[in-house]
């Protein structure tokens, strides 16, 4: 197997696992994995990250928290607009494909509410990973520094493929930016961007068997020559 070959398998094989097994990760597994990242690139090298790695009893009391506050339908506290305020042609239709395909793969029914709001809780369980990774940028960057995060971001998810561990990149976990502030001790002048959950994949979880499509070249790809 060539490099090409390496770095494409840990590239293609990173989805979001939506079901982990309880089995504990090793600390230094994370600083190898948050080390390599570091070496993402960034603007000027002004490295805009910041990772709270929340484990065991802090990891347990979060998930209680956020699932509490789910579950009472607590108002969100999320500091920034992930999603457009008005959906348009290709993106909703790949959304609501996303959504329905994820559904249908574990036999949740459209119109069937209680199962989907059961599914969206299992993001405040951290689906079950021991370990999940909480991402915070300071309030005054401005959006090339985020540009910045997301290839962090992506290079984590990577580098954990390396190690034969899994992930899901969790932006539903910065509905409640103040519960995890509060909880994890983060200042006001940090902004949650999303949490990452991570472990080992529950092959046997109905959920990880969904793949969602993606384009084709000829789709989002042209060529200037």
């Amino acid at each position: 197997m060539n490099e090409f070959d390496i770095v494409s398998k840990a590239i293609t094989s990173r989805r979001s696992v939506r079901g982990f097994l309880p089995d504990p990760i090793d600390i230094s597994l994370i600083n190898q994995i948050l080390s390599a990242a570091s070496f993402a690139p960034s603007g000027s090298n002004i490295q805009p990250w910041k990772v709270h790695v929340v484990m065991g009893e802090k990891r347990d009391e979060l998930s209680q928290q956020l699932l509490e506050a789910f579950s009472n339908q607590l108002p969100e506290t999320r500091e920034y607009q992930y999603y457009p305020v008005e959906w348009r042609s290709p993106y909703i239709e790949r959304r609501r494909e996303t959504g329905w395909g994820l559904y249908r793969t574990m036999g949740i029914q459209k119109g069937d509410r209680v199962a989907s709001a059961q599914q969206h809780g299992r993001n405040f369980a951290f689906f079950d990973a021991p370990v999940v990774l909480i991402f915070t940028i300071d309030n005054y960057l401005q959006q090339g520094s985020w540009l910045d995060y997301g290839m962090f971001l992506q290079s984590i998810m990577v580098s954990a493929r390396g190690l034969g561990l899994h992930t899901c990149p969790q932006a539903a976990l910065a509905n409640y930016a103040a519960i995890v502030k509060n909880h994890l001790g983060i200042a006001d002048d940090q902004t949650v961007i999303c949490g990452i959950s991570m472990g080992y994949e529950d092959t046997s979880c109905v959920a990880n068997q969904y793949r969602p499509d993606r384009m084709e070249l000829n789709d989002f790809v042209t060529v200037h020559s």
